[in-house]
C-alpha cells in the first residue's frame, strides 16, 4: 500500500469548522482502554473515537451505520432501509477484523454490557444516534477489562449529558424514500449541580420490499447530580418498543414472519475523583420481552404457536485507579454478572411448550498497571481472573508498550487475549434447519498481536497504520446444520486511518482496511474503504460527499463463490438559519446515489438510490 493511498484513506471530518482543534484534542482522550481518562497515545491498544459532531452530521437515527463507515476494520451487516430485526435473517452484527458473528464484539453503554441474556446477541435497533455523546471502539480483544464477549473488540457507547449550564431542546423531522419517517425530540438541562438529558425517537418505514415494514419508538433519560468536587451520581433508563416483519429471501419468501420486541436497560453509578485516586461503583440491569411468529412458506399452513422469551443481563461493576507514584497508574476491579432467561412456545391450541429456563453467574477480578517513563515510553500490563458457574475459571493476560520517539509520533506494540463463553441459545435452543444447539460447546478463545505507527502534524493532519495477527481457537460455527467448535482460525491484516484539515472550513476523512482469513468468514470484507470531504461556506451552507467501497465480501448465508464487491456514493447538503444553539437547519441527503445493486444478507437486496429530507430545530 502506497503512502499516497494511506493519506487518501485517512482524511477526517469536523462538522463545526470552529471546533477542529477541539475535535482532534478530544480524539486523543479515551476512557474505554482502562476505565479512566487517559491520553490515547499512552495506550497500546488500537482505539477509534467517533465524536458527537460526526454522529450529528450524519443525520442517522441508528448508530451502527455511522460506525461501519468511520471505523477501519469494523463492518455492520444490513438488510434494508432501516431496522435490523432479531432472530433468523436479522442484521446488525458487528464484525471487527473478521471476528463478530455470535456476539464476539461486546457492546457497552457507559462501560456496562448490553446484550440479550438468552440469545447472546447485541441489540442494534436500540442504539440510537441522538442519545450518544461519543463512541470509543477497541479494535481487538478487550476481555482483560470487560470479560466474555469482548473477544473480537469493544464498542463503548458513551451516552449524552447536558454539559453546559442552561437548557437546550432539539426537534427533528425527516421524510424520504419508501415512506420512511423519522422523528426526534430531546431536551438537555443543567443548573447548579444537577443535569438531565431526555429524548424520544420514532422511526418507521414501509421498506423497499413487500412485507418488510418496520417501526420503533425509543425513549431515553439520563439524570446526574454532583455532590461536591469528589462525588457524582448518575442514573439512566432506556426503553425500546419495536415491530419488524421479515419477508425472507426473495427466492424463498416467508409469510407472517413478525417480531414484537420490548427492550429496556437501566443503571446507576457513583463515581469518585481525588488527586491520587478515582473510580466508580456501577449497577446495571437489562431486560427484554420477545414474541416472534416464525412464519411459514407456501403451501404450508400458518404456525399454531409463537416463540416467546424473557431475558435479563444484570450485574455490579466496581473499579478504582490509584496514582501512587509519578507516571504510574494501577487499576483494580471486581465484576459480578448474571445473565439468562426463559424461552417457550406459546401454542394457540394446546399446552405451552417449554424450551429453556436458565441463568449463568460470572465473577471476576482484574488488575492493570501502567507506567510512563521519561515522557517517551508507556508500559501496560494486566491480568483478569474469571469464574463462571457454567465453564469454570480462566486467566486472561494483556501487555503492551507505546513509544513516543518525537513530537506527535507514537509506536504501539501489544499482545492480548480474548474469550467468549457460549450463550444459552447456542447450547439449548435449536432453529432447524439453520442451526442445532450443542450443549458440549467449549468457550471461544483468541490471541492478538498488534503493531501500529501514528503521526500528528500540528492540528491539521493525523495518520495511523496498524498491522495485526489473530489466532483463534474453538470458534463456534455451524457445520452441516450443527453448531460446533472450529480450531486454527487465523486472521491478519492492515488498517489505515487519518485526518486532514487544510482549511478551517474544509476537511477530509477516510479509512482503509485489508483482511486476510484462512477460513471462509461471512460479513468480513477483504477490503473496506471510506473517504469523505466536507466544505462549509459562510458558516451556513455545508456540503459533504463520501464514497464507501467494500470488496471480497462473503454474504451472510452465502458461499465462497458468492463474494460481492460494491461502491456507494452518498451526499448531503444543509443550510443553517440562525445559530447552532438557536436556529433551524434544513437538510437533504442521498444514499447509494448511483443505484448500485448489492446484498449483504443473501436474498435480501439493499435499497438502490434513496433520498431523505428534514429539518432540525434547536432552541
Amino acid at each position: 500500500m502506497t503512502l499516497g493511498l494511506c493519506l487518501m484513506a485517512s482524511f477526517a471530518f469536523a462538522d463545526d469548522p470552529d471546533g477542529v482543534d477541539s475535535l482532534i484534542n478530544l480524539k486523543g482522550v479515551v476512557v474505554t482502554a482502562n476505565k479512566i481518562l487517559v491520553n490515547r497515545n499512552t495506550v497500546p491498544l488500537s482505539i477509534s473515537v467517533i465524536e458527537r459532531s460526526e454522529i450529528e452530521a450524519s443525520s442517522e437515527s441508528a448508530l451502527l451505520p455511522v460506525l461501519s463507515q468511520r471505523v477501519p476494520g469494523l463492518f455492520v451487516t444490513q438488510k434494508g432501509m432501516t431496522g435490523f430485526g432479531v432472530n433468523t435473517n436479522s442484521a446488525g452484527t458487528v464484525n471487527i477484523r473478521g471476528i463478530g458473528q455470535g456476539n464476539k464484539v461486546l457492546m457497552l453503554f457507559d462501560g456496562q454490557p448490553q446484550w440479550a441474556g438468552i440469545f447472546g446477541h447485541s441489540l442494534p435497533d436500540t442504539y440510537v444516534a441522538s442519545d450518544v455523546e461519543r463512541v470509543e471502539v477497541i479494535r481487538g480483544p478487550g476481555s482483560l477489562l470487560y470479560g466474555s464477549n469482548a473477544m473480537g473488540g469493544v464498542v463503548n457507547i458513551i451516552t449524552r449529558q447536558q454539559q453546559h449550564p442552561g437548557r437546550q431542546t432539539q426537534v427533528r423531522v425527516m421524510y424520504g424514500s419508501y415512506n420512511t419517517q423519522k422523528y426526534l425530540a430531546n431536551n438537555g438541562y443543567n443548573v447548579g449541580n444537577f443535569s438531565s438529558f431526555i429524548s424520544i425517537n420514532h422511526d418507521r418505514t414501509d421498506g423497499q420490499r413487500k412485507n418488510s415494514d418496520f417501526h420503533i419508538t425509543n425513549g431515553f433519560a439520563n439524570l446526574g447530580y454532583r455532590f461536591n468536587d469528589h462525588y457524582k451520581i448518575k442514573g439512566d433508563v432506556s426503553l425500546a418498543k419495536y415491530y419488524n416483519q421479515n419477508p425472507g429471501p426473495i427466492a424463498n419468501p416467508i409469510i407472517d414472519n413478525k417480531m414484537d420486541v420490548l427492550r429496556g436497560t437501566t443503571s446507576i453509578s457513583l463515581t469518585n475523583t481525588y488527586e491520587k485516586s478515582s473510580g466508580a461503583l456501577q449497577v446495571f440491569y437489562n431486560w427484554g420481552r420477545h414474541e416472534i411468529n416464525d412464519g411459514y412458506r407456501a403451501p404450508a399452513n400458518p404456525r399454531n404457536f409463537r416463540f416467546n422469551s424473557s431475558d435479563h443481563n444484570q450485574g455490579i461493576l466496581l473499579y478504582q485507579t490509584f496514582r501512587l507514584v509519578e507516571g504510574n497508574r494501577l487499576t483494580a476491579g471486581l465484576d459480578y454478572k448474571n445473565w439468562g432467561g426463559h424461552a417457550w412456545n406459546d401454542t394457540i391450541n394446546g399446552p405451552r411448550g417449554e424450551i429453556v429456563d436458565k441463568s449463568v453467574n460470572e465473577t471476576a477480578g482484574y488488575v492493570v498497571v501502567e507506567q510512563d517513563l521519561f515522557d517517551k515510553l508507556s508500559l501496560n500490563a494486566g491480568v483478569r481472573y474469571e469464574y463462571s458457574d457454567a465453564y469454570g475459571s480462566r486467566w486472561t493476560p494483556q501487555a503492551g508498550a507505546t513509544f513516543r520517539l518525537f513530537t506527535g509520533n507514537s509506536i504501539k506494540l501489544s499482545y492480548s487475549q480474548g474469550y467468549r463463553s457460549p450463550n444459552i441459545r447456542e447450547l439449548f435452543i435449536s432453529y432447524p434447519p439453520y442451526s442445532m444447539a450443542n450443549p458440549d460447546l467449549k468457550p471461544e478463545t483468541m490471541q492478538s498481536y498488534e503493531l501500529s505507527i501514528g503521526q500528528h502534524i500540528g492540528d491539521k493532519f493525523f495518520a495511523e497504520i496498524t498491522g495485526f495477527y489473530l489466532d483463534a481457537e474453538n470458534l463456534i460455527t455451524g457445520v452441516q446444520g450443527t453448531l460446533t467448535n472450529v480450531n486454527n482460525v487465523h486472521n491478519k491484516g492492515i488498517e489505515l486511518e487519518a485526518s486532514y484539515y487544510p482549511l478551517r472550513n474544509l476537511s477530509f476523512t477516510a479509512n482503509y482496511s485489508y483482511l486476510n482469513t484462512n477460513k471462509d468468514t461471512e460479513a468480513a470484507p477483504e477490503n473496506k474503504f471510506f473517504i469523505e470531504g466536507t466544505y462549509t461556506a459562510f458558516t451556513r451552507l455545508t456540503l459533504s460527499a463520501n464514497v464507501e467501497s467494500v470488496g471480497g465480501l462473503m454474504k451472510v448465508g452465502g458461499t465462497t463463490d458468492d463474494k460481492v464487491n460494491y461502491t456507494l456514493l452518498n451526499a448531503k447538503a444543509s443550510y443553517l438559519f440562525g445559530s447552532k444553539d438557536k436556529g433551524f437547519n434544513l437538510f437533504v441527503k442521498g444514499e447509494n446515489l448511483t443505484g448500485t445493486n448489492y446484498e449483504i444478507l443473501k436474498g435480501f437486496p439493499m435499497p438502490k438510490a434513496t433520498v431523505m429530507g428534514g429539518i432540525d430545530i434547536t432552541f
